[in-house]
C-alpha cells in the first residue's frame, strides 16, 4: 500500500466513524475534545490541594535523548541485566545497580524534576541548577500516584534504582559530545521528615550534568499529562517514541523489529507483536493512534487530530499529482 493510500484509508475510516456517530444523534461525533482514550488508569487526584496547583499547571517536559533511546526497564520486576544499544553512530551501555535497573515508572521522578527546571528557566529564575529540592507529596500527586505510606517507600526505592543505574554514552547534549559515565540520578537525600509519622516530606535531588545540559539547551519535549495514566511500561515507551518522532508531523512508520529495539523490550518477537497489536486495539495512547500493518510488518503511528491528518493527506495527494504530471 502506498503512502497516499495508507493515509487516505485512515482518513476515510475516521470519517466513516464520525458519520456513524452523527446519525446516532447530536453531540456524538468524535472530536479531539470528546474522544477519550480507553484503558487509562483513573485520575487518582481529581480534587487537589490549593498549595500544589501551580505545580500541576506546569507543562510536563521530558528530555529528547531518553525518549529516543531505551535507558529504562519496561518491567516492574527486578532487572539486573547489562544492556548495550547502538543506533545511528551512538552507543549506550546501561548497567543496573544492586537494586536493579531503573524502570520507566522511576523515570517519572526525572520528568517531574526536568519540568520544574524548565519552568524555572522560563520564569527567568537565577537559582536554577542541577541540585533541586522537591516535596515528596507534590511529586506523588503530580505523577498520578497514591500518597499512602507504602508509596513513600516505593519512592525511596525508585531513587535508589535511579542513582544505582549507570549510563555510559557519547550522545551529544547542549552541543557537547564526549564519552562519559553517569547515574540517571547523581544523588539524592531526604532533607525533611514528618514529625508525626516519619515519612519523607522533602527530597534533594542532584541531576546528572548530562541531563542538566540537555535542559539548558532546551532539548526537551512537552508530554500529555495522561502519560502518567498509562498502565503498562510498553505503552509509556511507545508514547515517548511517537511523541519524539512524530513531533508536529502527522505520522511515523517504523518496522516492528526496529521498534522493538528502540523500545528496549526484552520480549520475544512474537510476543512483542501481540502486545503491539493489543495496544493498537485498545487505542489508549494520548495524542496518537497505533496501526499494525500485517503485510509489511510495520507499525504506523498517526495523530488523533483528524484535521491535521486530512491536511497531510491533501499535501501528499498534491505532490503525487505534480510528480505524475512531470512524468507525463
Amino acid at each position: 500500500m502506498s503512502e497516499v493510500e495508507n493515509v487516505a484509508d485512515i482518513v476515510a475510516r475516521m470519517a466513516q466513524n464520525a458519520n456513524r456517530l452523527r446519525e446516532q444523534g447530536p453531540g456524538l461525533a468524535p472530536t479531539m475534545e470528546t474522544v477519550k482514550p480507553r484503558a487509562l488508569l483513573p485520575d487518582r487526584h481529581p480534587t487537589r490541594d490549593f498549595f500544589i496547583a501551580d505545580i500541576l499547571d506546569w507543562a510536563l517536559k521530558d528530555d529528547r535523548h531518553s525518549m529516543e533511546h531505551p535507558m529504562f526497564s519496561l518491567s516492574k520486576k527486578p532487572d539486573h541485566r547489562m544492556r548495550r544499544y547502538e543506533h545511528n553512530g551512538y552507543v549506550i551501555t546501561i548497567k543496573p545497580g544492586h537494586d536493579g535497573m531503573a524502570t520507566i515508572w522511576d523515570k517519572d521522578i526525572l520528568i517531574y524534576a526536568v519540568s520544574q527546571l524548565v519552568e524555572g528557566i522560563n520564569q527567568g529564575r537565577k537559582d536554577v541548577g542541577p541540585l533541586l529540592r522537591v516535596t515528596a507529596y507534590d511529586l506523588l500527586v503530580a505523577t498520578n500516584r497514591y500518597s499512602g505510606g507504602k508509596n513513600y517507600e516505593q519512592l525511596a526505592d525508585a531513587l535508589r534504582r535511579l542513582s544505582g543505574t549507570r549510563i555510559e554514552t557519547d550522545i551529544k547534549t547542549n552541543g557537547i559530545r564526549q564519552r562519559e559515565g553517569f547515574g540517571l540520578l547523581d544523588g539524592w537525600k531526604i532533607i525533611e521528615r514528618s514529625p508525626s509519622n516519619g515519612r519523607m516530606v522533602a527530597i534533594q535531588l542532584r541531576l546528572s550534568d548530562w541531563l542538566y545540559n540537555a535542559v539548558l539547551a532546551g532539548e526537551v519535549l512537552t508530554l500529555n499529562r495522561d502519560y502518567f495514566r498509562l498502565p503498562g511500561g510498553l505503552e509509556r515507551r511507545l508514547y515517548e517514541l511517537a511523541r519524539k518522532h512524530c513531533g508536529h508531523q502527522t505520522k511515523w512508520t517504523i518496522s516492528l523489529g526496529l521498534l522493538q529495539k528502540k523500545s528496549g523490550s526484552s520480549a520475544a518477537s512474537k510476543e512483542f507483536r501481540r502486545i503491539v497489536k493489543k495496544i493498537a486495539e485498545e487505542d489508549c495512547l494520548p495524542d496518537y493512534r497505533v496501526c499494525y500493518e500485517e503485510a509489511s510488518d510495520n507499525v504506523l503511528f498517526y495523530t488523533k487530530d483528524a484535521e491535521k491528518l486530512a491536511a497531510s493527506f491533501a499535501k501528499i495527494s498534491l505532490r503525487r499529482r505534480a510528480a505524475e504530471a512531470q512524468e507525463s
